[in-house]
């Protein structure tokens, strides 16, 4: 690309965010600051998480940790009592009548008996259903953030991404949980239990349904799993191939935009795909 079509394609990319701004953002609160540690380890749900899990408990028990999707289903959740937790996909708002939704929400209320802060999009805050569940637990509070995918040029990304506008695009749930964890201003952002080791088992099967198997530290409920393979089945292979195409080329943003605020983000996942994050050893 030419030095004129790169400014051409990140002035494009400039305005087609500040219109998603503009249609989509809302005002959110601020998030908690960082403590004195100043580190927080992101957990992620892969594989990989159990091993860090046995092997480096003292490293995780001494800073703060933040966690996400189904995680509180799993019973190290209480042992791990997380200081934040972030939900992403609208299956956690939209779709109550789900076993391992319910079984969320209801974990949120029952067994956080620590001071905990969920994060949640401004789109699902308006949902009555599940804040009443929240409601009964007074450890939990709510903190808002965007969701609004943030591109063009650095400057611009930079200026949305500190406001809290948006930020780089959300294909996963470990994307705006970096973005959060920069957001309270964390100096040290480790990340554990993000394999994204996806490619390995990603398959088509006679009939051309995409045939994803994305396991998690925890054995998924069979019902979940049924979710998750007709949803996929839905899909073609070309359109996952470019969502993870968007994750990985996402990460680099992120770095890059660290960089700029003076967070160092450290990949501690033992064979993990992402490439963005220099790594190293709990």
């Amino acid at each position: 690309m030419t030095k004129i079509q790169n400014i051409i394609s990140k002035t494009w990319q400039t305005a087609l965010s500040v219109i998603k701004i503009a249609l989509k953002s809302r005002p959110c609160n601020t998030p908690p600051r960082a403590t004195d540690g100043d580190e927080i380890v992101v957990l992620g749900n892969g594989p990989s998480l159990n091993d860090t899990m046995a092997a480096h408990a003292e490293f995780l028990q001494k800073r703060d940790l933040l966690a996400v999707n189904f995680a509180a289903n799993t019973p190290v959740f209480t042992t791990l009592k997380p200081k934040f937790y972030m939900l992403t996909d609208p299956v956690f708002f939209n779709r109550m009548e789900l076993e391992n939704v319910q079984d969320l929400w209801n974990n949120f209320a029952n067994n956080v008996n620590w001071d905990m802060t969920l994060f949640i999009p401004t789109t699902a805050k308006h949902n009555s259903q599940w804040h009443s569940i929240i409601a009964r637990n007074k450890h939990i509070s709510i903190s808002t953030y965007n969701m609004t995918p943030v591109e063009g040029f650095h400057w611009f990304e930079n200026f949305a991404f500190s406001n809290r506008m948006g930020m780089p695009r959300p294909r996963n749930v470990l994307i705006p949980s970096i973005m959060q964890a920069i957001a309270m201003k964390y100096r040290t952002i480790y990340v554990a239990g993000a394999d994204h080791s996806w490619l390995k088992t990603l398959s088509v099967d006679d009939e051309n349904r995409v045939v994803s198997i994305q396991p998690h530290f925890y054995k998924e409920k069979e019902s979940e799993e049924e979710r998750i393979r007709v949803d996929y089945m839905k899909v073609k292979l070309h359109e996952i191939l470019e969502s993870m195409c968007i994750a990985f080329r996402t990460y680099h943003t992120i770095q890059r935009y660290a960089k700029t605020v003076g967070a160092d983000i450290i990949n501690i996942t033992p064979n993990s795909f992402i490439d963005a994050f220099p790594r190293k050893k709990p």
